[in-house]
């Protein structure tokens, strides 16, 4: 049994960025990653036609779009404290596989466009956190642009998201007007500079405040609560700054925040008991599968959040869905582009085992075997496709490509009861694009997709004797998903209904736990 290091969990923060599309987060992930000494050159995201693309989306299909659609991790070290940075998907279309990500983090940075305010996925993804109370910090985007009243932007995550915010920084002018941030804290402005106007380091420490904002700024500071940071570490309070990715400004002093304010490693949930970083045995789950991360090597990585433990390179851990232990020989910690071999982990890491589908989503990692970490579900698919192949002779690839992408959560797969058409399932459009481009590129299976008579899934639960009955009359719209569960293809939301009211012995379920 190797137990964790207090000092080393305590110096673990494991994040991630939450936020509605072209709010910026891509590039503030970048300069989070410069700024923490991790990678060496910001590839610039505005220009798309570049080669230097953001080194944080790597799939071909996030180089098409500018988006983030693969979870990824990264990790860099900033005086002392050990930053594991989880790369959400930042497009409407990817809840669910955003929403796993968001169970292996202890905290957040909600990034908010200034012009914008608060936009729909963000607040959906807000919701995610306030689930699990991790807990936010707010970062107020592109100030340098014409944005809204900053007290408005203030009043509307207040009021939205029924959280205390404390502003901890002012911009002094936006757009057109503005000279810099001031920091609550040292009381110093930083201070824009040359053509580009960007920050190079230039902090004014006994800054002439314009009149215009100085009634403003005051108001700032009084008119809202103070930073408490139990009531942050909770969940009811946000921190908020200012600033603008692309021009640096505010990216040191949201770093410094993380690692000054963000929670070091939290207990998780496992039933009804909290399983503690501190605990002497080795415990993780798998929150994201990645196949084929590496174009050179056909391979398959099983991301797994460690709870708690030091882990060490070669031990035998047991993975809750095999029942047998597996060695883990070589195990990844992420350092942006770069993959190293771990020697040692501790709760908060996130690690990557490479692994030909034994490992997957949801499943618990430990040394006994006797725990299963909880809250990982899959949710009812919002759009179903029939997959209709292009040769008829790569039946098998495609559902060797089907399992291995339903194993990793870009789609779900239903085999039907009758007929020999595969059906998928997504929560959103982007995921059947990303679908088809990957059967094509990493799998060579040519696949199209057609209508299929069905428009939502239901897992269903019940004793042997209904399912049975059931079953009899209902096969042409029953389907297996890949775990061989039954699953009840519905026509229509009304089609659940009236099958619910016909079936009171059976559960129709819109999700299911891993």
């Amino acid at each position: 049994m190797a137990q964790a290091n207090s000092d080393t969990t305590q110096s673990r923060r494991t994040f991630a960025i939450i936020s509605h599309p072209d709010a910026g987060k891509t590039t503030l992930t970048e300069k989070l990653l410069l700024t923490g000494g991790a990678i060496h050159l910001a590839g610039e995201v505005k220009a798309r036609g570049a080669a230097r693309r953001a080194r944080s989306d790597w799939m071909k299909i996030e180089q098409q779009r500018g988006i983030s659609v693969t979870s990824s991790v990264m990790t860099f070290e900033r005086d002392g404290i050990t930053f594991n940075l989880l790369d959400t998907p930042g497009h409407e279309d990817f809840s669910e596989d955003t929403y796993r990500t968001l169970t292996a983090v202890d905290s957040a940075i909600m990034v908010i466009d200034a012009a914008k305010g608060i936009e729909p996925q963000t607040r959906k993804l807000f919701e995610v956190c306030r689930l699990r109370s991790v807990p936010i910090i707010t970062f107020v985007n592109k100030v340098d642009r014409e944005g809204r009243p900053v007290f408005e932007l203030l009043d509307e995550i207040a009021d939205m998201l029924a959280l205390d915010v404390s502003p901890q920084a002012y911009p002094v002018g936006m757009g057109g007007q503005f000279e810099g941030i001031l920091d609550f804290e040292t009381g110093e402005v930083a201070r824009p500079e040359g053509p580009s106007k960007e920050f190079k380091g230039k902090r004014d420490d006994n800054p002439e405040l314009p009149e215009l904002f100085a009634e403003d700024i005051e108001l700032a500071q009084i008119g809202y609560p103070e930073f408490d940071l139990e009531a942050y570490r909770n969940g009811d309070l946000t921190p908020v700054y200012f600033g603008s990715a692309l021009k640096n400004f505010g990216v040191t002093e949201l770093i410094e925040a993380i690692a000054k304010y963000a929670p070091p490693p939290r207990p998780q949930p496992a039933g009804d008991e909290q399983i503690e970083p501190t605990r002497d045995e080795v415990t993780g789950f798998i929150f994201k599968v990645q196949a084929n991360m590496d174009p050179n090597h056909r391979d398959r990585i099983a991301f797994m959040r460690q709870v708690s433990g030091t882990f060490k390179r070669g031990m035998k851990l047991t993975p809750s869905g095999l029942g047998k232990p597996i060695s883990i020989h070589s195990p990844i910690l992420f350092f942006a582009q770069d993959r190293e071999v771990a020697d040692f982990a501790e709760p908060g890491d996130i690690i990557g085992i490479p692994n030909h589908g034994t490992l997957r989503v949801g499943d618990t990692l430990s040394e006994k075997n006797d725990i299963r970490f909880t809250g990982l579900p899959n949710f009812a698919p919002e759009i179903l496709r029939r997959v209709q192949l292009k040769d008829p002779t790569k039946t098998k690839q495609l559902r060797k490509a089907l399992d291995d992408l339903s194993e990793e959560g870009v789609i779900q797969v239903f085999y039907p009861e009758l007929g020999a058409q595969h059906i998928v399932g997504v929560v959103g459009q982007l995921q059947l694009e990303v679908l088809i481009s990957r059967l094509s590129a990493e799998y060579k299976v040519e696949a199209g997709l057609e209508a299929s008579p069905f428009a939502t899934a239901r897992w269903l639960k019940g004793d042997e004797k209904a399912l049975d009955e059931f079953e009899k009359y209902n096969r042409a719209n029953l389907a297996r998903d890949r775990d061989g569960d039954l699953v009840f293809m519905a026509k229509s939301p009304w089609d659940v209904s009236y099958q619910q009211e016909k079936n009171p012995d059976l559960t129709f379920s819109a999700t299911k736990e891993r």
